[in-house]
């Protein structure tokens, strides 16, 4: 790499820090004097090798280009969003899912995936909720890992494994309003203690690059911010991938008030460290003059492209630069499709089930079965944001509910009335629906959000059911039938009209390409539900942001006191918080224990144990989940932390042990100094199977 890096031209260096978006403007590019490091959003192995072709063939040192692509959750195979993906409460689900999509995509020529998105956030109507792991920094960083895993493997030059990308570094999650692109203003507590773990924890597991992020963070923009990219991810953390833009995120420094023209915007982000540039060309066409200016270094410019080469290098681009076309994945596999609908059921939650209503068993559920609502006959829809981009997608749409449903109960009168559209004003349907309710056992009321309706810029200022959803709800419900309701969404709904006549509803969110199957797995109790909530859904969108690891205030809400921190026309706390989910079997957590009372705080342990039995008749799932509080420290701490979690699967009566080990590292924060402090003194475990579980031990910190 630096026997290459000698032979190159200055501008042959600065062509490496350019990445495209088009195909003509790759094979521009390509036959000039400054050919570019890659480029992304361009599809199908033909088209890639003749680009590859003309870099390696047609260039004077042959350096390979990079491949890029949005693969978030599937690049032929659809699996759930990421969001549902950590309802699973188990990594092994998004392992699955970066593998599988992993082997596809590069066999497809892609060589890099922008993923995993690790953006901790408290903001449901920040439409890009979809894309990651919800509200708590710990879940969200070990899934990241995972995912990082799942991609790379232990050698990513392989030819089922992907280069990945860490993003949106970093805070993106803080946006204000939930709106995308937004500001975000941070203390450096925060920063370090809630927002930048998920970025420690994928760069510790070797992750390749990481983009930066649209935001500012205390008003410097992500893209010019030496502190974040430089000093922490760089220096402190010892980053040695690289460092690329979001799309125009170097131009946009203008916009920002922080470049007054494309020169100054090079000259912020090549200081900042971010390597490369997406789609706006400021460090192509101002590096030189910035180099002879004394703006920037020669050092910076060599570092930046040793960065870019090394990852080019482990990719084993130099070696094997080209695809097999023949092997190129147009279709879903048997196998792929099999991974999905497992990953669907494991992320799916149940929210609600008055009087057994699920699983559906007997005929008095099961003979007549009306489904209705906007998202009963959906395929695309069903996919959530960003649907992978893979030829296969196309010609594969997802199982719809109807189909799903027939198929599980092919004895049953199954019939679909749409009631209405998922944005529509038109109530003329509510009629056919409340009918077609009347007539039926069991409705199957599905309902929720269109794709396009989360993800990258749809951020909602309201969240609840779009469009006439709720009317057609209440329509639904004057019939009288027992109604079970199947969301599709990608972030947290308020769902109090539904809370208020659903006997059963279900969180499927956005489940993929086998969704149909995988909603009728659980209604029939194929497969218990065993997911949890990994954000917490607000009773109204006046209460956001509400989440659990809140701190506490000088006077925390009490309903007997007027003066105290809540609303007035609201109870306090969550519809449904982090953590909750229920199952068709019952568990019972005992022997709750801790290996010590005290804790050395340089290099000392606890060891928590406790016993999970399921009590049902019926084998399940259940996860266990540990959590901490500091009630007293230099700087105020969350009242609840996640340090821990256990998905179990138990037979009837079958009981296990599970254990948690917590060290220093689980109970200290960072300061406002960014130092991590681990401080004497009392500490709270809670341990049970939720964020609000009341079980309670203590050990002291010496």
């Amino acid at each position: 790499m630096n026997a290459l890096l000698r032979k190159m031209t200055l501008a042959e260096k600065i062509g490496q820090l350019q990445l495209l978006n088009t195909e003509d403007l790759a094979k521009t590019a390509l036959a000039g004097s400054m050919p570019p490091g890659g480029v992304f959003s361009v599809v199908g192995a033909a088209k890639l090798n003749a680009l590859q072709k003309l870099a390696v063939e047609n260039t004077r040192l042959g350096i390979p280009l990079i491949f890029g692509l949005d693969v978030i959750h599937g690049y032929t195979t659809n699996f759930p969003i990421p969001l549902a993906q950590a309802s699973s409460f188990d990594p092994g689900v998004a392992v699955t899912d970066a593998e599988i999509s992993a082997a596809e995509a590069r066999a497809s020529g892609i060589t890099w995936t922008y993923s995993p998105m690790m953006d901790v956030t408290h903001e449901p109507r920040w439409g890009r909720i979809a894309e990651g792991n919800g509200e708590d920094p710990y879940l969200t960083s070990t899934l990241a890992a995972a995912k990082v895993g799942g991609y790379q493997g232990n050698d990513y030059s392989q030819a089922n494994r992907l280069a990945a990308c860490a993003k949106h570094y970093v805070a993106y999650g803080g946006t204000e309003g939930g709106r995308d692109y937004n500001t975000v203003d941070v203390s450096i507590q925060e920063l370090h203690n809630h927002y930048l773990p998920p970025f420690k924890a994928a760069v510790e597991a070797g992750v390749a690059t990481v983009m930066t992020s649209f935001n500012t963070v205390a008003g410097v923009p992500a893209h010019a911010n030496v502190y974040t990219v430089r000093e922490i991810l760089k220096n402190t953390y010892g980053f040695d991938g690289f460092v690329v833009s979001d799309y125009t995120g170097i131009q946009e420094l203008i916009m920002h008030g922080v470049a007054g023209n494309g020169a100054d915007a090079a000259a912020l982000g090549i200081n900042a460290g971010v390597d490369m540039e997406m789609v706006s060309t400021n460090y192509v066409d101002y590096a030189r003059q910035l180099l002879a200016a004394g703006r920037i270094t020669q050092a910076q410019i060599n570092d930046a492209v040793r960065r870019i080469l090394r990852v080019k290098f482990a990719l084993g681009l130099f070696e094997h630069p080209y695809v097999d076309e023949a092997h190129e994945v147009t279709a879903v596999s048997a196998a792929a499709r099999a991974a999905a609908r497992t990953a669907a059921t494991r992320s799916m939650v149940l929210l609600k089930n008055d009087g057994a209503l699920l699983p559906l068993t007997g005929t008095h559920k099961t003979g007549r079965i009306a489904v209705i609502g906007p998202l009963g006959n959906a395929t695309y829809d069903l996919n959530g944001t960003w649907t992978g981009l893979g030829t296969g997608s196309s010609t594969t749409p997802p199982v719809t509910v109807v189909d799903g449903i027939k198929a599980a109960a092919p004895s049953a009168t199954v019939t679909y009335t749409a009631g209405c559209g998922i944005d529509s004003t038109d109530t003329s349907g509510f009629a056919a629906a409340r009918t077609a309710a009347a007539q039926a056992d069991v409705v199957i009321l599905a309902v929720g959000e269109s794709a396009a309706e989360s993800g990258e810029a749809s951020a909602r200022s309201l969240i609840g059911l779009p469009g006439v959803q709720e009317q057609l709800v209440a329509a639904v419900a004057g019939a009288g039938t027992p109604i079970v309701a199947v969301l599709f969404n990608g972030r947290p709904l308020t769902l109090q009209p539904v809370v208020d006549v659903a006997g059963a509803i279900l969180e499927a969110w956005a489940p993929g390409v086998e969704a149909g199957n995988a909603v009728a797995d659980l209604l029939f109790g194929k497969v218990n539900p065993g997911g949890k909530l990994p954000v917490s859904f607000p009773r109204a969108v006046g209460q956001i942001p509400i989440y659990y690891n809140h701190l506490n205030t000088g006077r925390p809400a009490d309903p007997l006191n007027k003066y105290t921190s809540k609303y007035l026309d609201l109870p306090s706390g969550p519809l449904f918080e982090f953590g909750f989910g229920l199952s068709y079997s019952t568990f019972e957590v005992s022997g709750f224990a801790l290996s010590s009372t005290r804790m050395n705080r340089r290099h000392g342990s606890i060891r928590v144990t406790a016993s999970v039995r399921n009590t049902s008749d019926v084998a399940g799932d259940e996860v266990v989940q540990l959590y901490i509080h500091d009630p007293v420290a230099s700087i105020a701490q969350p009242v609840r932390r996640l340090r821990g979690y256990r998905r179990v699967s138990l037979d009837p009566q079958q009981s296990t042990t599970v254990s948690f080990t917590l060290t220093p590292a689980d109970v200290g924060f960072y300061d406002n100094q960014a130092r991590f402090v681990v401080e004497p003194g009392q500490i709270e475990v809670y341990l049970g199977t939720t964020s609000s579980a009341p079980d309670k031990a203590t050990f002291t910190v010496v």
